[in-house]
C-alpha cells in the first residue's frame, strides 16, 4: 500500500478520536525510517497546542493505532504528534481565524502578492490591514498564504505583554 493511501486511511480512523479530545487533525504523514515507519500527526486547536496537549493526543490515538494492523501491518512505527507551526500555509477558514492579528503574505490566483495583517476571518473571506487600509480577500482568490515571522511584533493595547 502506498504511503499516501496509508496516511488517508489513518486520517479516516484517527480523526474521530482526535476531535473527541478537542483538536483538529491537520495532517498525517507516513514515511519509512529504516525498518520502521514514522507516523507524524499534526494537530491544532484554537489558541494553539502545547507539548502536554501533544502527549494527550498521542495517548488518545495510541489505542486506535494499535488496532490498525490492517493499515500499518506488522511493521513497527514511531508516532510523532506536533503542531503545524508558522510555516504551514493557511488553507482553511479555521487557519485564518487562528491567525487573526498575524502578518501574512498572500499570493493570489492572478499572480499578484499582498502583505497585510489579518484583522478578521470569515467563512469565505478575510479582512486585512494593508498599510493602514482595510482590504477583503476571498479565500478562493488565494493561491498561497503564509504567516510572516515577526521578531518585533507590534503590540496592541489589550496585549498582556504591552
Amino acid at each position: 500500500m502506498q504511503a499516501a493511501q496509508v496516511a488517508q486511511q489513518l486520517r479516516d480512523r484517527l480523526t474521530p478520536a482526535i476531535e473527541r479530545a478537542g483538536y483538529d487533525l491537520e495532517d498525517v504523514v507516513v514515511t519509512p525510517a529504516g525498518k520502521r515507519r514514522l507516523v507524524r500527526l499534526l494537530v491544532d486547536k484554537d489558541g494553539g497546542v502545547t507539548l502536554d496537549e501533544c502527549a494527550e493526543v498521542s495517548r488518545a490515538v495510541s489505542a486506535v493505532l494499535d488496532e490498525a494492523d490492517d493499515v500499518l501491518g506488522q511493521q513497527p512505527y514511531t508516532l510523532e504528534v506536533s503542531s503545524p507551526g508558522v510555516s504551514r500555509p493557511l488553507t482553511l477558514p479555521r487557519h485564518w481565524r487562528r491567525n487573526v492579528d498575524r502578518l501574512v503574505k498572500i499570493t493570489r490566483s492572478d499572480g499578484s502578492t499582498l502583505t497585510g495583517r489579518i484583522t478578521a476571518a470569515h467563512e469565505h473571506s478575510a479582512d486585512l490591514d494593508v498599510d493602514g487600509a482595510r482590504q477583503s480577500v476571498r479565500y478562493d482568490d488565494v493561491t498561497t498564504c503564509v504567516v510572516q515571522v515577526e521578531l518585533n511584533r507590534p503590540t496592541t493595547p489589550d496585549d498582556p505583554e504591552a
